[in-house]
């Protein structure tokens, strides 16, 4: 039987493989930084009522611009950030991806480049792949934070147009403070000069974090873009509701390239529903981070190298060996607890569940550390 590879795509896509972690059915599935919370009941009765008025009109196309729905994500950040955002200033689609894909359709392209700092978010190299933009790998320190120096010299060398800031960094949990990614966005600028480039700070997870939200550095920055999901904090990782915020132009130029009524009424009416109920869903926010912190310790105490995190998941390791990682995923498995191979030598990654969850997790961690004594 013949392969994708036998029909005429594009070279850059052959003997690629797509996106993806593995689904199956175990106990704890703590691999793909889900929310653990479902949502609460009456969000779900919200929901039920608006989906029920959205459904009397699906004979007609929904508010192309989502309007209603870009106010109340502007709203949102206004007071959850202490920034101010206009309606104008955001813009929001299937998914943080589709923002992603949407802004490099816009920004990048065949004859252009984009840049990050790996390891990072894998889905900016594959969106760049798909949107013929040229992708370029910056490295991290041992740390894996990233070193201003050294960057600098990257950007000024190669000169992208689009630049990828991810805090908190999926999937190291690393978060990037102000005045590295002020002195990104200024390289970025010099480097292309004219018009400069866009730098896109990938805030997936910036509801977790520690440290206050990057968005405030819009202000003043017409080539930096903040973009945001309601997968994570939201507990919607079913909704496929991404956003971002920016300058006006920004979201004038990605509606170049949106397709019409990209958001269904459907999913307009549900996200308007769930930032209805966003001081109850921001409760189990910080649920979670109390127990992301817990893990940290406690995974300290077993004796792991744990990276500083700001998201909803850690990563833990040094696992030695060139299979060192794979091995202990699969021991995990094999007691019932499924976590990330997330591709970073000797490192796992682990979403933050529920107390219960986490405790299965450092059940079988203990377990399998005991199993692998001399």
């Amino acid at each position: 039987m013949s392969g994708i590879d036998d029909l005429p795509i594009r070279d850059e896509l052959r003997g690629k493989s797509p996106y993806g972690a593995p689904q199956l059915d175990v106990a704890v599935r703590l691999n793909t930084n889900e929310n653990p919370y479902p949502l609460p009941e009456a969000l779900v009765a919200r929901i039920a009522e608006r989906v029920a008025e959205a459904a009397r009109h699906l004979n007609r196309y929904p508010d192309r611009d989502a309007v209603e729905l870009r106010t109340g994500l502007a709203d949102y950040l206004s007071r959850t950030t202490g920034h101010r955002v206009a309606t104008e200033g955001v813009w929001a689609a299937n998914g943080s991806n589709e923002v992603l894909q949407q802004l490099l359709q816009a920004f990048g392209g065949p004859g252009r480049t984009a840049l990050g700092f790996d390891p990072s978010y894998s889905m900016h190299a594959l969106i760049a792949r798909g949107t013929g933009t040229g992708w370029l790998s910056g490295p991290r320190q041992s740390d894996f934070t990233i070193d201003v120096h050294t960057a600098e010299q990257v950007i000024a060398e190669h000169r992208p147009d689009v630049v990828f800031v991810c805090s908190p960094n999926n999937p190291t949990g690393t978060a990037v403070d102000a005045d590295t990614v002020l002195a990104l966005y200024d390289a970025a600028q010099r480097a292309r000069g004219g018009a400069g480039a866009l730098v896109v700070v990938d805030e997936a997870y910036g509801e977790f974090s520690h440290r206050p939200s990057l968005l405030p550095l819009i202000e003043g920055r017409r080539n930096l873009v903040v973009s945001r999901t309601m997968s994570k904090a939201f507990g919607a990782a079913g909704l496929r509701l991404g956003y971002l915020a920016a300058d006006p132009a920004v979201v004038d130029a990605v509606q170049l390239v949106r397709l019409p009524y990209h958001l269904s009424a459907v999913t307009q009416a549900t996200a308007l529903a769930a930032l209805e109920h966003t001081d109850t869903l921001l409760g189990y926010v910080e649920q979670l981070k109390a127990e992301r912190d817990r893990l940290v310790t406690e995974l300290r105490a077993l004796g792991c190298e744990v990276t500083e995190s700001d998201a909803n998941f850690v990563q833990f390791g040094r696992f030695d060996g060139a299979d060192g990682a794979h091995a202990v995923w699969q021991a995990l498995l094999e007691h019932g607890v499924l976590v990330r191979d997330n591709g970073v030598p000797g490192h796992l990654r682990v979403s933050v569940g529920t107390p219960a969850e986490n405790d299965a997790f450092l059940d079988a961690v203990r377990a399998v550390t005991k199993e692998n004594k001399p």
